[in-house]
């Protein structure tokens, strides 16, 4: 299974998209077992959370219902993971959704409602064994600047810093951006320590289990919940035995997310 993570602005204004698929899968070549079971609550979970995310809705109604969609196929939501609100140059607004979470998390996780002319990344990881992401020593490069403050001490710190700063600001960059990248290598320790910067740290499954996602960008309009970034999918090519049997969650799938928020209403 392969999955592709993009994203691009537009002075500041983002849009990201995830997609998963399995290499040779085709008609001739269907895909079956717990690939495919993953791949569809992936992409359940995501088209459900898809037309929860509008206003007056609340981020723990989709929290709720990714675990439930998930469950239908015997799969977990990966824990902990966080679709954020999307603003001009911050790929983590004030407001998220987070799936899967520990009680812990729960309690700490602020609830929010969605109003119009929000934007959202919603990014659903789904697997089909503990959903606990592991690390396992894979070296990171792709970071991101916090808010943090801190007086550097080492002089490729400082230049690395002031380089970030200028180049992407609070944008997620990756030290294959930089002119000499070995010298990114070793400033980036010391603002990673100081928490200058924020690592976006490679996490791996049990080994023989499967994880898919599918993440997009969706606009709150007043027409209705448009998505303007997604993967091509087609379904039938992943033969799964399992299905969604909760008609709450059958009717919402049913469901256009291109109603009009004051129909909904009504």
């Amino acid at each position: 299974m392969v999955k592709l993570d993009l994203g691009a602005h537009i002075d500041g204004f983002v849009a990201v998209v995830a997609h998963t698929l399995v290499v040779g899968a085709s008609k001739e070549n269907k895909i079956t077992g717990r690939k495919a079971d993953v791949i569809h609550a992936a992409h359940y979970a995501a088209e459900a959370a898809l037309r929860l995310v509008k206003p007056a809705g609340d981020n723990n109604t989709v929290t709720d219902t990714i675990q439930k969609v998930a469950e239908s196929f015997k799969c977990k939501p990966v824990e902990g993971m966080l679709s954020h609100q999307l603003k001009q140059f911050r790929i983590d607004g004030e407001k998220s959704i987070i799936q899967n979470p520990t009680e812990a998390q729960r309690k700490e996780h602020e609830k929010c409602e969605f109003e119009v002319h929000e934007v959202y990344a919603i990014d659903v990881l789904v697997s089909t064994g503990e959903g606990k992401g592991r690390e396992m020593g894979a070296r990171t490069t792709v970071f991101k600047k916090t808010d943090e403050m801190y007086q550097l001490k080492m002089k490729a710190s400082r230049a690395f810093f002031s380089e970030v700063d200028k180049k992407f600001g609070n944008m997620p960059f990756t030290l294959r951006s930089f002119e000499d990248e070995k010298k990114a290598k070793m400033g980036v320790v010391e603002c990673m320590n100081h928490k200058l910067v924020e690592p976006f740290t490679v996490l791996y499954e049990k080994e023989g289990e499967f994880v898919a996602q599918f993440k997009f960008t969706v606009l709150l309009m007043p027409s209705g919940s448009h998505k303007i970034t997604s993967g091509p999918i087609d379904l039938d090519i992943y033969e799964t035995t399992k299905e969604i049997e909760d008609d709450s969650l059958k009717s919402l799938l049913n469901r256009s997310q291109l109603l009009k928020y004051k129909n909904e209403k009504n």
